[in-house]
């Protein structure tokens, strides 16, 4: 007769494993809180002037006196109105092109190749041109937004209906699936991971886009904030403007990584050992 394990090692499996998967997110912030740490003695200590560089605690306590006035939600929602209406703009024209071009032929000829030479563009260069086609008011720095995200996501787009196997397509036909069906079950499937990439590129983009347009001629937003804090000296004030970018673009990135683990939860990929 075989023997059995006992009821309690099964059991335990899948408690070991969650308890596991809870050490790893608590090691990945070690290193950050030891930068800090560093930082914090290396500021108390005298090796980094406050002029130049001031403590994190210093840089906090700003922030929680620049939030208790209200001074810094005014300029945060502003930010957070300009990447989102860029973000919605530059990431529906990129998906609609990025579908046409990798679905149709005719698409293809006609939109990639301008696509792919305005990309070689630095479209933060483009700023002296934007200024006199949308002027310096709010349309420049949601163009620059929508400029920033539009090439990641119509070029993983792109490429992730490319990159679907043939095959796939030509088994889905035979089964007799229609064109809606093929593209709903295979094409879409297919090209999502592509797809939540460029997503996660274009929302670094954004971010990036956003700090260089609040700087000219802004008078909300914490590019402006920055900008404002640098004729004065007030050092704590920029880096508090760029801790605030930071933890935007790190909490942007970790709510697309739950959706995207949420959404392909049939995607089994390499996991580090």
């Amino acid at each position: 007769m075989l023997a059995t394990a006992p009821p309690t090692a099964v059991a335990a499996t899948p408690d070991a494993g969650r308890r596991r998967r809870a050490g790893r997110r608590w090691r990945r912030l070690v290193s950050p809180v030891v930068l800090v740490a560093g930082w914090e003695a290396a500021a108390r200590a005298g090796l980094l002037p406050p002029e130049k560089l001031p403590a994190p605690s210093q840089v906090l306590s700003t922030g929680v006196r620049l939030a208790g006035d209200g001074t810094l939600g005014v300029h945060l929602l502003d930010s957070l109105t300009r990447a989102g209406v860029g973000l919605l703009v530059g990431g529906v024209l990129a998906l609609l092109l990025g579908v046409a071009a990798g679905l149709l032929r005719l698409g293809d000829d006609l939109v990639d190749p301008p696509v792919q030479m305005a990309r070689m563009l630095p479209h933060l260069g483009l700023v002296p041109l934007l200024i006199i086609w949308v002027g310096i008011g709010e349309s420049l720095k949601v163009t620059l937004v929508a400029l920033g995200v539009f090439f990641p996501i119509y070029f993983n787009t792109y490429a992730g209906i490319r990159d679907i196997d043939e095959r796939l397509v030509e088994a889905a036909r035979t089964c007799g699936l229609g064109p809606a069906a093929r593209l709903r079950h295979v094409v879409l499937p297919g090209a999502l991971p592509s797809l939540f990439l460029g997503l996660r590129l274009a929302i670094g983009a954004a971010w990036l886009s956003l700090v260089v347009g609040e700087q000219v001629n802004a008078q909300t937003g914490i590019g402006f904030l920055m900008m404002e804090a640098r004729e004065f000296s007030q050092t704590d004030v920029v880096v508090l403007g760029l801790v605030i970018y930071a933890l935007l673009g790190l909490l942007s990135d970790v709510a697309l990584r739950v959706w995207e683990r949420r959404t392909l939860t049939w995607r089994r990929g390499l996991r580090a050992t």
